[in-house]
C-alpha cells in the first residue's frame, strides 16, 4: 500500500464521533474563525461586486453566500466564500504547510453539505479530512519560490473534503484526489507583493475546483495514478516527500498545530509585530515624530515584504514597513490599521519610509518552529529600543486564549451581523463541532442576512 492509498483510506474511513474532545474543540474554533473571516470579507466592495454576478438560487438545496444573505449554486458558493475568507488576511493557517488549510476546504465542504443535506458528523469529518490532506501535502513539499501557496495543494484538500461529503470509498477517494491534483492554479507570489487582488480568488478557485474534481470522478473521469507526486514532485515544487504525508496520520493532527491570527496582515509580518508588542509591554512606544529610523532583521520570507509604499490594502498587508508604521501610528495592528484610510494616512506612509528590512540567514534556519524578528527603534534623541520575537503569538506553542479568539470572532462578524446574532453564531458553531447541534439548524443561522 503506497502513501496515497493510506491517505485515501484514512479520508474515507474517518469517524468524527471517535475523535478526542480536544480535537473536536479545536475543530469548532477553526470553523468559527473561518466563518468569521468569510463573513467579514463579504463586506468588501470587490467581493460584493463579483458575488452579484453569480446566479441566485432559492431552492432549499442551494448553498449560502455567507454574509450576503443570498444563495447560489454550490460551485459559486464555494468560490465566493473561499474568496471572501482570504480578503482580510485574518484566516487561520499552519506553519508546517506554510499556508491556510481551512479556508481552502471549508467552503467546498459547506456548499456540498448544504446541497446534499449532509449530517453534522459528515460535514465535520469532511472538514477534518480536507484539512489534514491539504496541510500534509503542503508540509511534505517545498513550493517553488515564485509560487503563492494559495490555490495549490489546497485544491487537493478541497477535493478530498468533497469526496468525504459524498461518502466515497477509498478507491474513488484516491481518484478524486488524483483529479484534483490536475485542477490546481498556477499562482504567483508577485500578486500579493504588488497588491494584485486576483490573489484573493486563489482559495476560491481551490474550493470550486475541489468540487469539480468530485463531479468529474462521479461522472467517470480519471486522473493520473499518483497526481500529487506529479504536481508536487515535478511541476510546482522543488521537492516532495511522500512518506512524510502519512507520518502520524490520525494521531498527530495538523489542525491541532495550526495558528490563529490577530494581526490583520500576512503571517510573515507577525514576528515583527510581536517584537513591537513586546517593546510596548515594557514601555509605551514612542510617537512617530520621535523616531529617526527603524531597522527590522528577520527571515527570508518576511524580508521579501519590503515595499514602504503599498498601493492598496492588500499590498499593505504584505508590507513589513507599512505594518510597522501603522502599528506605531495607530497603536494597533487590527483590521482598522489596514483599511484604505490607513493606507492613505500621510503620517503612516512617512514613517514607513524610515523602515529598513534585512534578512538574517540564521533566522531563516529557525523555520518552521519559529518565525523570528528583531526590531530596533532609533530615536532622534540618540537612544534606541529593541524588541525580539521567536515563536509567533497564535501558534500552538504560544496560543491565543479562547477569550482572545472570541473577541476576534465578535469584531469580525460584527461588520455584518448584529451583536446578538454574532454571539448566537459563535456558540452554535462550537456546539456543532461537539455534535450538540444539527447541521441544518446551524446552516439556518449561517444564512442570516447583513444587519
Amino acid at each position: 500500500m503506497d502513501y496515497l492509498d493510506t491517505l485515501s483510506q484514512f479520508s474515507s474511513n474517518l469517524d468524527y464521533q471517535k475523535l478526542d474532545a480536544e480535537v473536536k474543540d479545536q475543530v469548532g474554533w477553526i470553523l468559527a474563525d473561518t466563518v468569521a473571516a468569510m463573513a467579514a470579507g463579504s463586506a468588501e466592495p470587490e467581493l460584493r461586486a463579483i458575488a452579484k454576478r453569480q446566479i441566485q438560487v432559492s431552492s432549499k438545496h442551494a448553498a449560502q453566500l455567507i454574509g450576503l444573505g443570498t444563495c447560489s449554486t454550490p460551485e459559486a458558493a464555494a468560490f465566493i466564500n473561499g474568496t471572501s475568507g482570504t480578503f482580510l488576511e485574518m484566516d487561520e493557517g499552519n506553519r508546517f504547510s506554510r499556508g491556510h488549510p481551512a479556508v481552502h476546504v471549508i467552503p467546498a465542504a459547506l456548499a456540498l453539505s448544504q446541497e446534499r443535506e449532509a449530517s453534522a458528523e459528515n460535514f465535520l469529518a469532511a472538514m477534518v479530512v480536507g484539512y489534514e490532506v491539504g496541510s500534509r501535502l503542503g508540509a511534505a513539499s517545498q513550493l517553488r519560490g515564485a509560487m503563492h501557496p494559495h490555490g495549490t495543494w489546497g485544491t487537493i484538500g478541497a477535493g478530498a473534503a468533497s469526496a468525504r461529503v459524498a461518502g466515497m470509498q477509498a478507491s474513488d477517494m484516491r481518484q478524486t484526489i488524483n483529479i484534483a491534483a490536475s485542477l490546481t492554479t498556477a499562482t504567483s507570489k508577485q500578486t500579493m507583493l504588488e497588491g494584485g487582488l486576483v490573489r484573493n480568488v486563489y482559495a476560491g478557485l481551490s474550493n470550486r475546483n475541489g468540487l469539480l474534481a468530485l463531479h468529474l470522478a462521479e461522472c467517470g473521469f480519471t486522473g493520473e495514478h499518483d497526481g500529487p507526486s506529479s504536481l508536487l514532485g515535478k511541476i510546482i515544487s522543488e521537492s516532495f516527500q511522500p512518506d512524510a504525508v502519512t507520518q502520524g496520520l490520525g494521531q498527530d493532527w495538523h489542525l491541532m498545530r495550526n495558528y490563529f491570527k490577530l494581526h490583520s496582515c500576512c503571517r510573515y509580518n507577525h514576528g515583527t509585530l510581536d517584537a513591537i508588542d513586546q517593546m510596548a509591554v515594557v514601555q509605551a512606544l514612542p510617537s512617530a515624530d520621535d523616531i529617526d529610523r527603524i531597522e527590522v532583521v528577520t527571515y527570508h520570507l518576511a524580508a521579501e515584504l519590503n515595499d514602504p509604499a503599498p498601493n492598496n490594502t492588500l499590498a499593505a498587508k504584505f508590507s513589513v514597513p507599512f505594518a510597522v508604521a501603522t502599528r506605531i501610528v495607530n497603536n494597533s495592528s487590527a483590521l482598522s490599521s489596514f483599511t484604505w484610510d490607513a493606507v492613505r494616512n500621510p503620517h503612516t506612509l512617512a514613517l514607513a519610509q524610515k523602515v529598513s528590512v534585512s534578512h538574517d540567514p540564521a533566522m531563516s534556519a529557525r523555520l518552521p518552529n519559529e518565525r523570528p524578528a528583531t526590531v530596533t527603534l532609533y530615536l532622534k534623541d540618540g537612544s534606541s529600543r529593541t524588541g525580539q520575537a521567536g515563536v509567533n503569538r497564535g501558534d500552538d506553542a504560544s496560543p491565543y486564549t479562547r477569550e482572545e479568539l472570541r473577541e476576534k470572532f465578535m469584531n469580525l462578524t460584527s461588520r455584518i451581523w448584529a451583536t446578538a446574532h454574532c454571539e448566537t453564531m459563535l456558540q452554535a458553531t462550537l456546539d456543532l463541532a461537539k455534535l450538540k447541534l444539527s447541521f441544518q439548524t446551524w446552516s439556518q443561522l449561517l444564512a442570516h442576512s447583513a444587519k
